[in-house]
């Protein structure tokens, strides 16, 4: 087990090209698996979570190449089985597998899936989907099977109660070799779902409306390998803007589509920091002159959760109060106790965050819950004069490539050093 030293103080500078979208990457592997050839997916992030998922698809027979930035992926070998627990367990989107494995078998049979614990996040959407499009789900002793009648899946119109990522995309895989027409009604929007979408397009798939909330599929009987390349990750690119910020840097950030965020972007220059966007790149310039604002999360075009904790950071350093309220995960803000840990005062209410700004930050041992967690606690660590443990990498290796040396790389005092034996026995 390893853990973050950051020496804080030294304003972020230079420039930082983002990496794949992780929420895109965990979605278009398992889609992969529908065509009748190879599927190559390039700007794919060297993750964890990317890695389990390589693990997973060789163990059910898949042939799967990952080198560097791609990945081909060759599901022609593979057979219907049993995907119990275990490397399931450790990342949430696994249940794309259940959409993918029905799609191409007429069965799923996957143990329910793990990765960071955010409170209740139930797969009933999902479940409802499938069975809209005929399938019967059964869950026993933590396995979900999932079967099609004779086999195929039959569409039909499908309205989502709440909007949802995870069974917007779910149902596209699921109905993209479905008999007939499927229509996702109050859809998600997200441009990572718009990116599924153009994938299964490319291996032949019929699906329109992908980034509204009405999306159209019409089934087909076979899909082709393909290239595809992965959008940027624009939570990535958030989280390094708001640490430009937070250190009163100056960051260039490259291989970005700025229209993806526009929310984070308002946000910022509402704060008060500079923002410049340009065709791909935007440029963060911080002051340490920041007003108090008001955040709420939610769906895609709004302000995204995945970037509420580390935003919840920078505010700590704004002038006067500040409400972050997260409407889509009602336990995300474990990080509040380790931020309290570095001098912050803030304190919870319900669903939100409320910041009393201006508190200097000190360095200290602080831990992460989980992805978006640890991020924030980096930010913090950044931001302050002294020194900074953070631990829990496993966390933000699930969704951050070479977040060490990219900060070294725009001078941030940060270094990767394994626990000692005495730390580890606390564990």
């Amino acid at each position: 087990m390893e853990k973050l030293i950051i020496n804080g103080g030294t304003p972020l500078q230079g420039s930082v090209t983002i990496s794949g979208a992780k929420n895109s990457a965990v979605a278009l592997v398992p889609a992969a698996l529908l065509a009748d050839g190879p599927v190559v997916i390039e700007n794919l992030p060297h993750i964890q979570d990317v890695e389990i998922y390589h693990e997973l698809l060789r163990e059910m027979g898949a042939d799967v190449l990952f080198e560097d930035d791609w990945m081909e992926v060759d599901g022609r070998p593979m057979k219907s089985m049993l995907m119990p627990n275990g490397r399931v367990k450790k990342l949430r989107a696994s249940y794309y597998l259940w959409g993918a494995l029905l799609a191409k078998f007429g069965e799923a049979r996957v143990g329910l899936p793990g990765g960071c614990d955010l409170g209740p996040r139930p797969v009933d959407l999902h479940i409802k989907g499938f069975e809209a499009l005929g399938a019967k789900v059964t869950n026993k002793n933590g396995v979900m099977t999932i079967q099609a009648p004779n086999g195929r899946l039959k569409g039909a119109r499908i309205y989502l109660d709440l909007v949802s990522v995870g069974a917007t995309i779910n149902i596209m895989l699921a109905a993209s070799k479905a008999e007939g027409v499927t229509i996702i009604e109050n859809a998600a929007r997200e441009p990572e779902i718009v990116d599924v979408a153009t994938l299964l397009n490319n291996m032949g798939a019929n699906i329109k409306g992908a980034g509204t909330d009405l999306i159209r599929i019409q089934g087909v009987d076979r899909l082709r390998g393909c290239r595809h390349t992965i959008i940027p990750d624009r939570i990535e690119a958030g989280t390094y803007m708001i640490a430009a910020a937070a250190t009163n840097g100056s960051v260039t950030l490259e291989n970005v589509i700025p229209k993806h965020l526009e929310s984070v972007t308002a946000k910022l220059r509402e704060i008060g920091v500079d923002v410049l966007e340009m065709d791909d790149c935007i440029q963060v310039n911080g002051n340490g002159q920041y007003r108090s604002i008001d955040v709420k999360t939610s769906p895609y075009p709004g302000f995204p959760t995945d970037l509420q904790q580390p935003i919840t950071t920078l505010l700590t350093l704004a002038s006067g109060s500040s409400i972050v309220t997260d409407n889509i995960y009602s336990a995300r803000f474990r990080h509040v106790d380790e931020l309290r840990r570095m001098g912050a005062n803030l304190k919870i209410e319900g669903r939100s965050a409320i910041i009393e700004g201006g508190s200097q930050l000190n360095g200290a041992k602080v831990v992460a819950s989980d992805l978006r967690a640890g991020a924030a606690l980096v930010i913090a660590g950044l931001a302050t004069n002294g020194v900074t443990e953070v631990e829990g990498l496993e966390h933000i290796d699930r969704g951050y490539e070479n977040l060490v040396s990219k900060l070294q790389s725009l001078g941030a005092n940060v270094r990767r050093v394994s626990l000692g034996e005495k730390e580890r026995q606390q564990q």
